[in-house]
Order: C-alpha cells, then sequence, then structure tokens
C-alpha cells in the first residue's frame, strides 16, 4: 500500500509541474527558476521511491502480517554502526581431564650434584677365594750371624787360690773366645752375655767369684758336709764391651778351696752371647 501511495504522489507532483509549464509562460528568469523547482521535487520523488522498495519487497515475498500495534507506513531504516564488544563472560566449569598422553624424549643430563654423605658401613662380605701367587722375589742379602760361646770343665781337682781358675776340658769354643791358657772369657762382640757355673765340692768349703776386669760380680760359697759330694752353682747376666775378660777364681786362701773333679764328677764353667750391639 506505501509503495501505490508514494508512486501516486510522484505521478500528481509531475502533472503539477506540467500544467505550470503551460499555464505560465513568463520570461527566461522564470523559466529557469521553474526548471529548478521541477527538478529538486523530481529527485525528491525518486529518493521516496528508493526507500520504499525494502518495504515492498518484504510485503511481496515475505508475505506475513505486520504485527498488531505496529505503523502501517512503516519503513526500513538505514542500518545502524556496529556495537562495541560486551564485557567477558564468568569462566566456565573445568573440563573432563583428557586422556595421558604419550612418554615425552629424555631431557639433557644436568650437573652433576654435590657428594652426599658417607653412608654406614655395611656388613662384612664372604671370604674370597686365594689369589695367585705372586712372583718370587730376589734374594736378599744374607744376615750375619754374631756367634760367640763357650762351654769348658775341670780335668784335676788342682786348683790355685787368688788366681783364675784353669778349665781345660772343652766343650764348646768354635769362636775360640775362650783362652784355656788362662782360663779368662776375652770379649770380641759388644752385647748381653750369660754366664753360669757349676762347682763339685769335695773335702773342703768352697768361696768361688765370678770376676770382670779384676772386679768380683758374683759370689758363692758353700760348707762342706762329712765325707759328702755337694754342689755349688751361680748364674748372671753381663753386658760386656769389646775387650772386657771375664773367670772363675777362689778367694780366701786354701781352707776355701774345694773345688773338685773326677771322672764322674764335673765343675764346668758356661757363656754365650744373648745379642749383639754393633753400631
Amino acid at each position: 500500500m506505501a509503495i501505490y501511495t508514494i508512486v501516486g504522489i510522484s505521478h500528481r507532483m509531475m502533472e503539477k509541474f506540467k500544467r505550470g509549464q503551460r499555464e505560465h509562460k513568463v520570461g527566461w528568469k522564470n523559466q529557469k527558476n521553474l526548471s529548478r523547482r521541477g527538478l529538486r521535487m523530481l529527485l525528491l520523488g525518486a529518493l521516496l521511491l528508493l526507500l520504499a522498495l525494502p518495504s515492498y519487497g518484504q510485503d511481496t515475498m515475505q508475505g506475513p502480517p505486520l504485527p498488531k500495534g505496529a505503523c502501517t507506513g512503516w519503513m526500513a531504516g538505514i542500518p545502524g554502526h556496529p556495537g562495541h564488544n560486551g564485557t567477558p563472560g564468568r569462566d566456565g566449569r573445568d573440563g573432563t581431564p583428557g586422556e595421558k598422553g604419550e612418554k615425552g624424549d629424555p631431557g639433557l643430563v644436568g650437573p652433576k650434584g654435590d657428594t652426599g654423605e658417607t653412608g654406614i658401613t655395611g656388613i662384612e662380605g664372604p671370604r674370597g677365594f686365594p689369589g695367585v701367587p705372586g712372583r718370587k722375589g730376589e734374594p736378599g742379602e744374607s744376615a750375619y750371624v754374631y756367634r760367640s760361646a763357650f762351654s769348658v770343665g775341670l780335668e784335676s781337682r788342682v786348683t790355685v787360690p787368688n788366681v783364675p781358675i784353669r778349665f781345660t776340658k772343652i766343650f764348646y769354643n768354635q769362636q775360640n773366645h775362650y783362652d784355656g791358657t788362662t782360663g779368662k772369657f776375652l770379649c770380641n762382640i759388644p752385647g748381653l752375655y750369660y754366664f753360669s757355673y757349676h762347682i763339685t765340692v769335695y773335702l773342703k768349703d768352697v768361696k768361688v767369684s765370678l770376676y770382670r776386669n779384676d772386679k768380683a760380680l758374683l759370689f758363692t760359697h758353700d760348707q762342706f758336709q762329712n765325707q759328702n759330694v755337694d754342689q755349688a752353682s751361680g748364674s748372671v747376666l753381663l753386658y760386656l764391651e769389646k775387650g772386657d775378660q771375664v773367670w772363675l777364681q777362689v778367694y780366701e786362701g786354701e781352707n776355701h778351696n774345694g773345688v773338685y773333679a773326677d771322672n764322674v764328677h764335673d765343675s764346668t764353667f758356661t757363656g754365650f752371647l744373648l745379642y749383639h750391639n754393633i753400631e
């Protein structure tokens, strides 16, 4: 209905324009003004026709009537500018967990860490098998053994008081450090020595001393019992320097010279080196 109204208005305006041209024959100036006014009216009619086209398309193609209360002469306007974006909505709920992904590639080796504290010592393990024997070593230098020893006895009961007793029965004197002609032992190797003696006593009392370099160090006294063979003995450790001499002798005269020996009774004198002291 609106399109027909606009077309009618345009038609009447055109007729009025033509009639005005016929009725008014004025000068060139009036005709020019009239032509301008007619052209404006023509353009206005064309514009109204263009505005009515959308409404006409809706009436002819869509078909349904306008809602109640709407204006019967309604025409669509020019589309407006897009509105501004609204404020973001609230966060939605968390989705369900997805499936486990594939194992990734190993990462780069990190730097070496600090040394940790020493752990507790473990239990001792079982004993292992014997190893392979090593090679035989080179021969070492032979150690020199220092030897000095003697063991002697009396061959008869003849002794002289206050002089060294000469023991001429030789049991051992391989180093010849004991001199049977003097009855003295001569130290050739400095060190610690052990000396002992065993005297058979018969017919008289006995007083015997062990000497070192003319000094009596050990004394032994034994009283003779009627018609009985008795024994007297003594022993000592002495440190000797090279050149020292050791011997036995009777002291205090002939009355104490009961030293005795025969084929079944012996009186002996023995000495030997325990350890040497060679610097």
